[in-house]
């Protein structure tokens, strides 16, 4: 359907070309818009009001200037069949945070600078935020400390959510034993890596655990003496992982043990009460070293169910109004799928394309209904529960993680991180976005295809999101932005099992000569889940992952003048360019 201004812009040259007749001069035929030629209009790009829910993590929006790469000339496609993308680079969605291509970093995968292959890798891909410690570990980590050296009042066993004691396993900051990092390799790895900014993941637990007259306080300390340490390198900050989970050390406590009467569970409400407490100490110890940070608070992402806990059930609606807006933004994590579940491709992909709209509607809802207000949403963790036919190091996972890319910036969240850089095998129910060195015959390391796919997407990545409306199959899943330097970009998805050819058309855009793109798809190893993917049909002689030389694979490109068709492969994606006049 046009919008009411190109509607407008035809009116007025048919206006134009009557009066041209009644004056005896040939009539101007305009080129139509998204003719692959010129366009005789192109509205001024006008960017719209900062969402509420990005806010400060488009602080550091930069214009970016799009550099033609490196080609081979290819032919294109004579039909796309009716298929046909429009993006109109006038009509911006929001300016792209750089923080929504995060990733999570672990205290488990090495010592991470001694690591040439992943430190390679990690620099190319420049996911800009790398979240630290971990999740659910962060709830049992002293930042400071040396390995064995937990503080006096932290006890050596923790209470489990059956009411059981158990051996508290603590990770510690201080350590050098060159399987697991410390806090300054981490700090190192990010510098070394491209100056990436970080999240970090306090340490709640101890809030609730320690043994202390006022563990509350002696763990709001440990908060902001980190904050000191860390002197302005990272501005974001977490109090607790999934705080309101009954696997969260925290989350019920032996009161045998504490000594400010905290009651055995933990609330949302009580939650809140103590998150003033980190914040006002954290902020203040900022505040002392001339820096500024934001720090998030723990939010449920979805509708409750009946089996759950009264604390998962309450959470929101107690821990909303006893904030009263001391958290600066809101932290939601999610798993997409259903929980230990062999789910197939196309529920993989339609989760992906419908959870990102549904738990920014949800959560923005509950913090109105609770009477909070709408402030920044970061999704710190991100990833699939499916298991049972190695899906999640798959080249789906890789599709997956392109469509949450797409529908984290147009659903408007400040930020994203995906769970996670390095993990285990475990047959292939594996979140790392690199091998462990468990998978046979795949040396650790190894990109998995989700690396490649979230690789391409920010290579060609503009500063604009801008609409991208989709006629034909509905196999096509388009997500288009637009450099400041004049370019669009495309991101074209091909969830269905045949490749689908599709045409670009444009809106308020002057076409160059030129169109670069990358495609990217599986093998036909492993069923629907092939742990293989190519790039412009360059792949690995390995059972797993991709090509070594991605960063040098030349584009592809055709002249602009015939019009821009691509096919994009079966449940695989097309990633381009298109050059301005």
């Amino acid at each position: 359907m046009k919008s009411s201004v190109c509607i407008l812009s035809w009116w007025v040259a048919a206006t134009l070309s009557l009066s041209c007749k009644k004056n005896n001069t040939p009539p101007v035929t305009p080129d139509p818009p998204g003719s692959g030629t010129d366009t005789t209009t192109v509205k001024p790009v006008t960017d719209p009001p900062v969402a509420n829910t990005i806010d400060f993590f488009l602080n550091d929006w930069q214009a970016k200037t799009f550099t033609a790469p490196e080609f081979t000339e290819a032919a294109i496609p004579a039909s796309a069949n009716g298929n046909i993308v429009t993006v109109d680079a006038s009509s911006v969605i929001t300016k792209i945070p750089t923080t929504i291509t995060g990733h999570n970093a672990n205290t488990w995968m090495t010592s991470m600078v001694d690591q040439p292959l992943f430190m390679n890798h990690i620099t190319n891909l420049q996911p800009h935020v790398i979240r630290w410690p971990a999740g659910s570990a962060s709830d049992v980590y002293f930042w400071n400390q040396p390995e064995g050296s937990a503080p006096a009042d932290a006890p050596s066993q923790l209470m489990n959510a059956n009411g059981s004691l158990e051996n508290a396993g603590y990770w510690y900051g201080k350590i050098n034993n060159g399987w697991s990092a410390s806090t300054d390799q981490y700090y190192e790895m990010r510098r070394q890596s491209g100056n990436n900014e970080g999240v970090i993941t306090i340490n709640y637990g101890y809030a609730r655990y320690g043994t202390s007259a006022d563990p509350v306080a002696a763990a709001a300390h440990l908060a902001a003496d980190w904050v000191r340490y860390d002197n302005g390198r990272t501005r974001y900050w977490e109090i607790g992982n999934e705080s309101f989970g009954d696997w969260e050390a925290g989350y019920r406590i032996d009161v045998s043990k504490n000594k400010d009467g905290q009651p055995e569970y933990l609330t949302g409400k009580l939650y809140a009460q103590h998150f003033k407490v980190f914040a006002d100490s954290m902020h203040k110890a900022a505040t002392e070293i001339g820096k500024t940070i934001y720090i998030g608070a723990v939010t449920y992402d979805a509708a409750t169910e009946s089996w759950q806990t009264n604390t998962v059930k309450t959470w929101n609606q107690t821990m909303i109004p006893e904030l009263n807006g001391a958290n600066d933004y809101y932290i939601v994590h999610n798993y997409f799928t259903p929980y230990q579940t062999n789910s197939s491709a196309a529920d993989i992909l339609n989760a992906a394309l419908t959870v990102p709209e549904k738990m920014m509607g949800f959560v923005t809802q509950q913090i109105q209904d609770y009477g909070g207000a709408i402030k920044p949403i970061a999704l710190t963790e991100w990833n699939m529960f499916a298991e049972g036919s190695k899906q999640q190091v798959s080249n789906v996972s890789g599709v997956f993680a392109a469509i949450v890319l797409g529908e984290a910036i147009k659903n408007k969240y400040g930020l994203a991180a995906r769970w996670d850089l390095l993990n285990g095998w475990a047959n292939g129910n594996d979140h790392g976005l690199f091998s462990d060195g468990g998978e046979p015959n795949i040396p650790k390391w190894t990109p998995r295809p989700s690396f490649y796919y979230m690789y391409f997407f920010q290579k060609l990545l503009g500063d604009r999101m801008v609409p991208a409306n989709i006629e034909g199959s509905n196999n096509i899943k388009a997500y288009a932005s637009t450099y400041s330097s004049g370019q669009i970009n495309a991101t074209l998805v091909n969830t269905g099992t045949a490749p689908v050819t599709v045409e670009l058309k444009w809106k308020n855009f002057k076409a160059g000569n030129r169109f670069y793109w990358y495609s990217i798809e599986g093998g036909n190893d492993n069923g629907e889940f092939s742990r293989k993917v190519s790039i412009n049909g360059s792949s690995t002689a390995q059972e797993a992952g991709g090509p070594e030389n991605y960063a040098s694979i030349k584009a592809r490109s055709a002249a602009a003048t015939n019009g821009v068709k691509v096919t994009i492969p079966a449940r695989g994606a097309i990633v381009m360019v298109v050059d301005k006049k």
